[in-house]
């Protein structure tokens, strides 16, 4: 494949991942269904295209790693949320310190459990272990512990979807009453798309969900060497 040939790849394969997402957008707009979400029908309908045309994901990743790089100054704007909830930090910081030591650990034996008990190779299972994080957060972290990012990114937008949808529900089954435990929910079992979920149903119980999704990743960032220590 001549330079002309990769360039117009890489247009044609960046167009696309755009454009899908925004098609999603539009679409769980109309009909706000979780398997609508753009986070959902985008990947969907780019495997698809890519069967039927026969290209390999390395070729779309070459054309689209622009969009990987931008995951970098997005990780960096995540110390907005902090900024502006800085107030509720100082109120509730040893609630949100318990919670997200908590939900970080439940999150990693869980995820490592599952994996044993389905008998996955030790590559799927690094790369299924930081799922419950964002997508900046979780590919770093797998990166450092030797996961793949690029399956983690799988993992994260599946348990992020499925958590968004089931959210609401259990809301209503456990008795959580407070927003600070409700954005809780989301934001540690959800992380991005759990953070959007909680914003419709309420504007303090989203903020906290996005805070909380924040804390947890930089948490998770931070203590990578210690957990690649441990699981290598």
């Amino acid at each position: 494949m001549g330079p002309t040939d990769r360039l117009l790849a890489a247009l044609f394969w960046s167009a696309l991942t755009i454009g899908l997402y925004f098609l999603g957008k539009a679409l769980y707009r109309r009909r706000p269904c979780w398997w609508l979400s753009p986070l959902m029908i985008s990947p969907v309908l780019l495997i698809a295209v890519a069967l039927v045309l026969h290209e390999s994901y390395a070729e779309y990743i070459r054309g689209t790693h622009w969009l990987l790089a931008l995951l970098a100054p997005a990780t960096v704007s995540f110390a907005i949320p902090i900024y502006e909830e800085r107030q509720l930090i100082r109120r509730t910081w040893p609630l949100l310190l318990l919670g997200v030591l908590a939900g970080s650990i439940t999150s990693f034996l869980s995820s490592w459990w599952l994996a044993s008990m389905l008998g996955l190779d030790r590559l799927l299972c690094l790369s299924l272990l930081p799922r419950s994080l964002s997508t900046p957060f979780a590919m770093t972290v797998s990166g450092d512990i030797g996961g793949v990012p690029a399956l983690t990114a799988v993992f994260v937008v599946l348990t992020g979807v499925l958590g968004a949808a089931l959210g609401e529900g259990l809301l209503a089954c456990l008795p959580l009453r407070s927003a600070v435990a409700r954005g809780a929910l989301f934001g540690m079992g959800a992380h991005g798309a759990g953070t959007a979920k909680a914003h419709q149903i309420d504007g303090e119980i989203g903020a906290i969900a996005g805070l909380v999704m924040v804390l947890v990743g930089l948490l998770n960032v931070l203590t990578a060497p210690l957990l690649a220590a441990v699981v290598r």
